[in-house]
Parts: C-alpha cells; sequence; structure tokens
C-alpha cells in the first residue's frame, strides 16, 4: 500500500512537509486568484463571488470579503451565510476553517490553522501540521484578533479587538485579550418558535 501524500497528511493533521511541489502548486494558485480578486473594481460584484465560489471550500452567495485578503489554499475555508470580513484578513487554511452564518471580522484578523514542531530539528527539515479552526453562527471578531490553530469558538460570542485567542472559547461571551479570557457571560437571546 502507497503512503500517504503530504497533501493527505496535511489534511489528516499530520507532519508533512510544506515544500511539497503540490501544495506549493496550490498555494500559488491560490495566490493567483486572490491577485485577480485584489484587483477588480468594487462594483465587480459578480466577478468576485465567482472567483471566491472558485477558490473556497464553499461559501454562500453573500459573503463579503474587503480586499485584500490571503488565504494559504482557499480550499479548506468554509463560509456560511452573511459573512462579512474587513480589510487585510488572512486565514492560514493548512486544516479546515469553518465558519457559520452571520460571522463578522474587523480587519486584520488573522486566524491561522498552521502548527509548527517545538523540535527545532523537525522545523528545520520544513516539518509542520496543522489544525482546525470552527467559528460558530453569530461570532463577531475585533479588528486585530489573532486566532491559532484548533480554536472552537462558540455561538454568540464577540472577540474584542487585538486578541490572541490560544483556548477554545465558549458560546455566548465576551471575551479579549492576550490570551484572550472571558470577561463575562452574555445574555442568550430567546429562539424564533416556529409557526404551526
Amino acid at each position: 500500500m502507497a503512503g500517504l501524500t503530504e497533501k493527505e497528511k496535511m489534511l489528516l493533521g499530520q507532519l508533512y512537509y510544506s515544500n511539497d511541489p503540490v501544495l506549493k502548486r496550490d498555494r500559488d494558485h491560490a495566490i493567483s486568484k486572490t491577485r485577480a480578486y485584489h484587483n477588480l473594481p468594487p462594483e465587480a460584484t459578480k466577478a468576485r463571488l465567482e472567483i471566491l465560489e472558485n477558490l473556497l471550500g464553499s461559501c454562500e452567495p453573500d459573503v463579503e470579503i474587503v480586499p485584500p485578503f490571503h488565504c494559504d489554499y482557499g480550499y479548506n475555508l468554509h463560509i456560511g451565510h452573511h459573512f462579512y470580513a474587513n480589510t487585510n484578513c488572512v486565514f492560514l487554511d493548512c486544516a479546515e476553517i469553518r465558519i457559520g452564518n452571520h460571522v463578522f471580522l474587523g480587519p486584520n484578523v488573522h486566524i491561522y490553522t498552521a502548527n509548527h514542531p517545538l523540535d527545532p530539528e523537525l522545523r528545520k527539515q520544513g516539518l509542520e501540521n496543522a489544525f482546525s479552526v470552527i467559528i460558530e453562527d453569530d461570532v463577531w471578531i475585533g479588528g486585530g484578533t489573532i486566532i491559532n490553530a484548533g480554536i472552537t469558538i462558540g455561538r454568540g460570542t464577540t472577540i474584542g479587538s487585538g486578541s490572541v485567542v490560544t483556548r477554545n472559547v465558549p458560546s455566548h461571551v465576551l471575551a479579549a485579550g492576550n490570551p484572550c479570557r472571558i470577561i463575562r457571560h452574555l445574555a442568550i437571546p430567546p429562539r424564533n418558535t416556529p409557526v404551526s
């Protein structure tokens, strides 16, 4: 049985060589697509959406990403309805980044799935691994926030500007700081009752 490719290892969270030619080709493709996106005029909303639909793993037609933005691969980035990202956001999507509905990112928000070994000998070899990031529905992330690999941010939470998120953040809290900590719990809004 043949061994796993470096891309398969990356997607499984195993150590992989990031300088693998297939992964380099994929990153170059993402650079090409984001450059095309950045060069479109503001009114070219249909053309922008077409680029995002071809670049990202999945997104809804109401996605809005203010250029410029960066992603490593694009195909590991999955975005729900009514998503808005302000300018200069970075998505290091070596593993999946899953973003729910009604999520808003301030400018300069960085989401990192990439992780590097603590052993410098492994780093010298070019090995790294990656862990998914999940942002649930109705989350607001303030500008300049960094979200590290393996993090889940719960539904209805707000992350204050300039935070560095190093641990999971539960639902319906205001959290901020470096490292990011819960400041207070937020009221949970009543859910709509379905009409019979």
